[in-house]
């Protein structure tokens, strides 16, 4: 007899917060959970952040006791730290990605896992375990749903929703039955639509911090005995067929436990919209093979061609960007600054950026079109293809296969702690960011809650 889905789900992840942990499993949790937090320091005050805080005042009044507190400190309950981190998490486009699934998981994930591992004052080691069973069950969960669900639904908003319910229950040390309630709830709360960035809009990650509070109410609601639809994910008007097509639930518990996907992330080294990331370094490596100096960039170039796959011209290829938001979602706006200024980190998208002449001046030369072999291969691939004709005659092209950060071409540890001294620093100063580092890569030792400050 076959076991119901929900259930095997459960039991799963309460198996997980039971076991011995593999240390390279453990060392790739540690990496999610680095990046996690380098994320959600570097967004913390960036717009909507003081918006978000402001609205939730009430809830966060520091004379009234609360249960959780926030990763840099703030006391509240935890659903409103799951609120915040995933919102922060995902507000500067450096967050995690599972390409197969088209998922950022560490945003509301991790965002929930934190609201109550400190509200649990709970070990590293379990906060660790927590992580990798909401990984790898709302991962799976994404892989079913498939492109059809990317078509209108914001995965992140949508399928991070599990993540964060899985997580939450996990450190409730919920029983197998408690964790597949918990599924079935948050299912009805599983929300987010692509046409709330196809505009400037603080909406994106809004999804990931909703996604995250939306877990934590599902875990704390099953812990105290809340119950939902147990085939609300494979039902004849379930998940799968209203928000997808030909879901495969088979596929949700396919090498569960000797498959792991949180070994298999991507890293992101582009501070912008992951469907750009192949054009971007497909467009550096043009520009190092041709050794095109940045300086004589506009006097060089004649035009610049950029061949991607579907999705990634309908989530970012805003022409004309005027906003923060807009540029990130941009691929001329990205691929123009990287060639001008060597990368695409956080200062890309500054006032000053925004109006540079320059970059603006590469954007008219920039095509962006379809490649039907390419978008053949997405999600498994992320490719694209870039060419560059110069001023003399010359034109040469690269495919990129893959993104750099991608687990065929992944960021080292060297790298990902660079990335999140260089993302932290500006919150934490220097000192305080490495140290938080040095916490961070021994967090299985440790019974220290996370929480950052700045030192006086």
């Amino acid at each position: 007899m076959t076991k119901p889905l929900l259930l095997e789900l459960g039991e799963f992840a309460s198996a997980t917060m039971q076991q011995r942990l593999d240390p390279d499993l453990c060392h790739h949790a540690k990496r999610a959970l680095i990046d996690f937090c380098a994320c959600a320091i570097a967004g913390w005050n960036e717009e909507p952040m003081p918006l978000l805080r402001a609205a939730l005042a009430h809830e966060m009044d520091p004379a009234v006791p609360q249960a959780s507190k926030t990763l840099m400190g703030e006391a509240c309950s935890p659903r409103t730290a799951a609120l915040l981190q995933g919102t922060a998490a995902h507000l500067v486009e450096f967050d995690d990605i599972f390409k197969d699934a088209i998922y950022h998981p560490g945003a509301p994930t991790i965002g929930a896992a934190l609201a109550l591992a400190t509200m649990q004052h709970s070990k590293g080691i379990d906060l660790l375990r927590a992580v990798i069973a909401g990984y790898e069950i709302s991962t799976r969960i994404g892989v079913v749903m498939g492109r059809a669900h990317y078509r209108y639904w914001h995965n992140t908003g949508t399928i991070g929703s599990f993540g964060a319910a899985v997580a939450a229950s996990a450190l409730l040390k919920a029983k197998p039955a408690q964790i597949q309630h918990a599924l079935a709830v948050v299912a009805s709360f599983a929300a987010g639509l692509q046409q709330a960035f196809r505009m400037d809009s603080h909406s994106k990650p809004l999804h990931a911090g909703r996604a995250a509070e939306a877990g934590v109410l599902a875990g704390l609601g099953a812990s105290k005995g809340l119950i939902g639809s147990l085939d609300v994910l494979d039902g004849d008007a379930g998940f799968g067929v209203a928000m997808s097509s030909a879901a495969d639930w088979s596929k949700a518990t396919e090498a569960l436990g000797s498959r792991w996907h949180i070994a298999s992330m991507t890293f992101k080294n582009h501070g912008c919209c992951g469907h750009t990331f192949a054009a971007i370094d497909g467009a550096l490596i043009l520009q190092q093979r041709l050794q095109l100096s940045r300086n004589n960039i506009l006097e060089d170039i004649q035009s610049i061609e950029v061949a991607s796959y579907a999705e990634a011209l309908a989530v970012a290829n805003i022409a004309q960007p005027r906003t923060a938001a807009e540029a990130k979602f941009s691929m001329r706006y990205v691929v123009a600054h990287a060639l001008l200024y060597g990368a695409v980190r956080l200062d890309a998208v500054s006032a000053s950026r925004l109006e540079d002449r320059a970059i603006r001046e590469l954007m008219k030369r920039i095509e962006v079109r379809e490649d039907a072999a390419i978008s053949a291969a997405f999600p498994k691939q992320r490719a694209a293809s870039v060419t560059i004709n110069l001023r003399d005659g010359t034109r040469e092209t690269h495919f990129q296969p893959t993104r750099i950060g991608d687990p065929d071409a992944p960021l080292s540890d060297a790298a990902l702690s660079d990335k999140f001294l260089e993302l932290s620093s500006a919150q934490l100063g220097e000192t305080g960011a490495s140290a938080a580092l040095e916490r961070l890569w021994h967090i299985e030792h440790s019974n220290d809650n996370l929480c950052f400050r700045r030192p006086t």
